[in-house]
């Protein structure tokens, strides 16, 4: 039976998708400059087709694909109900709390927060029994606490220099990030052996 993965479009799906190639699943048009949806091997029964990132554990919570790749900070934020089956070690980051110098000085005052991953947000915020404003936003997070929009940011951090371009410094790391294999649940009932074969290649741990 024919194995239908979802990868997450950009680099990072990319670069992923090399790593299947090496591991003895390879699908040289994934990488070609067609408009193509759907990219197949038949003589290695694998499928690859490209999604973006936040929609691949729809897909594969769905059954459209049998597995794919998402970052964690989306499984996260999502919780989506598939089967976490490996860490791929790449594409690693950090979640953090970011924010001006001090800003926590008054802890009984209700946090204004700015950040597109409110889930997160709300949960590391509900552990540590601090009230929090959530303000969602979808980009340029960094800018809400500059201009008084927001005290802190939570967002993924890579290598902190926007960060510091705009006089902001980490204050917290909530979690540690990195690209994720997952399946769906049924999929992986009825295909577990062939499933388990491919994260062993994956893993380097045969042939």
């Amino acid at each position: 039976m024919t194995l239908s993965i979802a990868l997450p479009k950009g680099r990072l799906g990319e670069k992923v998708y090399e790593r299947f190639a090496r591991a003895g699943y390879p699908c040289p048009e994934v990488l070609s400059e067609s408009r193509k949806l759907i990219f197949e091997n038949p003589d290695l029964s694998v499928r690859y087709f490209w999604a973006k990132p936040s929609d691949v554990p729809i897909y594969v919570e769905r059954g459209a694909a049998d597995i794919g790749v998402a970052g964690k900070d989306i499984l996260l934020e999502y919780e989506p109900d598939v089967y976490e089956l490996a860490d791929l070690d790449t594409g690693k980051c950090r979640m953090c709390v970011a924010g001006p110098a001090g800003v926590y000085q008054d802890d009984k005052k209700t946090l204004r927060v700015a950040t597109k991953f409110s889930c997160i947000a709300r949960m590391h915020y509900a552990k540590k029994g601090r009230d929090i404003d959530i303000i969602h936003l979808n980009g340029s997070i960094e800018i809400a606490p500059i201009i008084g929009l927001s005290d802190v940011i939570v967002d993924i951090v890579e290598t902190g220099s926007t960060l510091r371009e705009n006089h902001l410094e980490i204050l917290e790391t909530i979690v540690p990030l990195s690209a994720r294999l997952i399946a769906n649940r049924a999929s992986y009932f009825f295909r577990k052996e062939q499933v388990d074969q491919l994260v062993t290649k994956l893993a380097g741990k045969e042939g």
